[in-house]
């Protein structure tokens, strides 16, 4: 396997809180963050209505403090949601989106307000998707509001029928001053867009933020772990933390399987037996991660995208 400290094991982790000694010896509360990241394919998924319930039964049970969604698409036919539904909804200045009925970040908000989650959301479209989709990306906080947000290209080509079109989004919540981005890379061989071209805009992007902040960055980086000298040691090497390689319990890591879309012809990286570690969420500084497991795979909740998710939990002792 790819992993190098030991072999990895499926574990049942915890929710809340646990217990530490401080130096005098007293017993002190860590809290628990919750992050969750998912490739959704959102509408492109044959039994839609089906893996989205799925989805927020999911999320209604692990209650994730922070939620990054990529490939969230709504219809580009589809009427304008009623204004009344848009609660939650974080909009930049100058930077409403129109969000359309079927819009799935919507779907997801609203599916939360019904189980009684609370949460704040922001979404944006990127592209046209596969010639009918407004497709875009999202991210959730529950139990708190958004406070602010950050969205900038990485990609060279910037026409929004371009498929090859790339943001970045990112948000800091009420409860926590780091911030939280959603990614979604090109392919380390794309000529047209290297991945390396686009890693280094997103870097230079965020060279203060990573100074003052500390930064999350969650979601489909198209980069194999297994592949050396590739994406994923790209991002290692500007001193981003994997925290699946910072957590003490873990599994496997693989978050696809066969060949998905995108992958057609490309080899490498394979976890034997399992798939490929593409999808991941980086630190910028060491973090203490509780656990890191793959969510949504078949065996930890109903599969519902072609990616599997990431659901880490970090300790925050205050």
């Amino acid at each position: 396997m790819e992993r190098g400290h030991g072999t990895p094991t499926c574990v049942r982790v915890l929710r809340t809180q646990v217990g530490r000694l401080s130096s005098g010896g007293d017993r002190k509360e860590a809290d628990i963050t919750k992050l969750l990241t998912l490739n959704t394919h959102s509408l492109q998924e044959a039994d839609y209505e089906q893996k989205l319930s799925w989805f927020l039964d999911a999320v209604q049970k692990e209650q994730p403090d922070v939620l990054a969604l990529q490939e969230v698409s709504q219809s580009v036919g589809a009427p304008p949601a009623d204004r009344a539904l848009l609660e939650g909804l974080f909009v930049c200045p100058g930077q409403e989106p129109v969000i359309r009925a079927d819009n799935h970040a919507l779907r997801v908000a609203c599916g939360l307000r019904e189980a009684g989650i609370p949460c704040s959301w922001f979404w944006q479209p990127i592209k046209i998707g596969y010639g009918k989709y407004d497709e875009g990306m999202a991210l959730f906080v529950l139990h708190q509001e958004i406070t602010e947000a950050d969205s900038f290209y990485i990609s060279g080509c910037r026409e929004y029928d371009n498929w090859k079109t790339r943001k970045v989004f990112g948000i800091r919540g009420s409860r926590c001053r780091d911030w939280f981005y959603t990614v979604h890379m090109g392919w380390w061989q794309d000529e047209e867009e290297p991945f390396s071209a686009q890693w280094q805009r997103l870097e230079q992007q965020l060279l203060l933020k990573k100074r003052e902040s500390r930064i999350w960055l969650m979601g489909d980086f198209n980069s194999p772990a297994g592949l050396k000298g590739q994406g994923y040691d790209c991002i290692r090497s500007g001193g981003w933390q994997d925290t699946y390689k910072l957590a003490w319990e873990c599994d496997c890591g693989a978050t696809v399987e066969g060949v998905i879309d995108g992958w057609e012809g490309l080899k490498g990286g394979q976890i034997p037996g399992l798939g490929m570690r593409i999808d991941y969420i980086w630190c910028s500084t060491s973090a203490p991660v509780r656990s890191s497991k793959v969510i949504f795979n078949g065996k930890n909740e109903p599969k519902i995208s072609d990616h599997f998710g990431i659901l880490v939990e970090i300790e925050d002792h205050g």
